[in-house]
C-alpha cells in the first residue's frame, strides 16, 4: 500500500494499530516499547522512507514512554528514582548531546547510507538483547570518576542510537545503568525512563527542522493508530512477563532483528 493511502484507508489503520499491538507485545516482554521492531516494519512493510520512519518512530516511541512511566509509578515509587537521580544525571550528560549529533547527522545522510546505518544498528541491539540485557546486577566496581566518564561516554551512544533509530533506548539504557551502576532490574527499567524521555525530546527538537517532519502532520491517524496499538501491546506483553523463559524469549527476539537488519539493508 502506498504511503499517501495510509491516513485515509480503515484497512492503513487497522493494520498500523495490529502492527502497533504485536510489536508492543515484543516490546513488552522485555520491558520496552517495542520501537526497535517498529522501525523495520514501518520501512518494510508499511513503505515510508527511512527518514520518515524514524521520525514516526520517534514520535510513536515518545507516546509510549510516556504511558510506560505512568504505568511503572505503582511499581516503583518516583522516591526510588529519585535516590538514583545522579546516575540519570550522568547519562543524561552524554545522552543529550548524543541525541542532537544523530539526529542532526541522520537528516544529512544519503537514503541508502541511512538505511545501512540503521541496519547495523539494529544488528548492535540485538547483540546486546542477547549478552547483557538478562545480566545479573553484579558490576564491576568503579572509582567514581570513573564511572562518571564512562557514564556520559555510555549516555552519548545512547543519544546517537535513539535518534538514529526513533527508539527510546531502553534496550542500551538499562543494561547500562544495571552493569555499570549496579542497579536491580526493575529500577533500571524505571529509570532508564527517565533518561529515555529528555532525549528523545532533544531528538524530536531536531528533526523537527527537517522536512520529512511533515510526516506527523500528513499521517496523524496513522501515527495515532500505532501508538495505540503499541501502548496495549506493551501493557500486554508486560502481563505475559515471566511466562516465556529469557533463554528461549531474547534469542528469539534477537533473531527477529537480524533478520530485519537484513531486510532494511536491502531495502530499495
Amino acid at each position: 500500500m502506498n504511503t499517501s493511502d495510509l491516513d485515509a484507508a480503515p484497512r492503513g489503520l487497522v493494520s498500523a494499530l495490529l502492527a502497533g499491538a504485536a510489536i508492543g507485545v515484543l516490546g513488552g516482554l522485555i520491558g520496552l516499547g517495542g520501537a526497535e521492531f517498529r522501525l523495520p516494519v514501518l520501512i518494510g512493510l508499511f513503505g515510508f522512507v527511512a527518514l520518515e520512519a524514524v521520525i514516526i518512530n520517534k514520535a510513536t516511541s515518545l507516546v509510549v514512554v510516556v504511558a510506560a512511566l505512568i504505568f511503572r509509578i505503582r511499581a516503583v515509587p518516583i522516591d526510588a528514582v529519585l535516590n538514583h537521580i545522579s546516575a540519570v544525571a550522568t547519562l543524561l550528560t552524554g545522552s543529550l548531546i548524543g541525541a542532537w549529533f544523530g539526529a542532526d547527522l541522520a537528516t544529512r545522510l544519503h537514503s541508502r547510507t541511512l538505511y545501512n546505518v540503521i541496519a547495523a544498528m539494529l544488528v548492535g541491539i540485538a547483540f546486546v538483547l542477547l549478552v547483557a540485557h538478562d545480566h545479573p546486577s553484579n558490576a564491576a566496581s568503579f572509582a567514581p570518576t570513573t564511572q562518571i566518564m564512562l557514564g556520559v561516554i555510555a549516555g552519548f551512544v545512547i543519544g546517537v542510537v535513539a535518534s538514529f533509530l526513533g527508539v527510546a533506548g531502553g534496550e542500551l539504557i538499562i543494561p547500562t545503568l544495571v552493569l555499570l551502576f549496579g542497579l536491580d532490574l526493575k529500577v533500571a527499567g524505571s529509570l532508564s525512563l527517565a533518561v529515555s524521555l529528555p532525549t528523545m525530546l532533544v531528538g524530536f527538537s531536531r528533526y523537527s527542522k527537517d522536512q520529512s517532519f511533515k510526516a506527523l502532520a500528513k499521517y496523524p491517524r496513522f501515527v495515532l493508530a500505532m501508538a495505540v496499538g503499541s501502548i496495549f501491546g506493551a501493557f500486554v506483553g508486560g502481563l505475559l512477563l515471566g511466562i516465556v523463559p529469557s533463554n528461549v524469549l531474547l534469542p528469539l527476539l534477537s533473531a527477529i532483528l537480524l533478520i530485519s537488519a537484513f531486510k532494511v539493508w536491502r531495502h530499495k
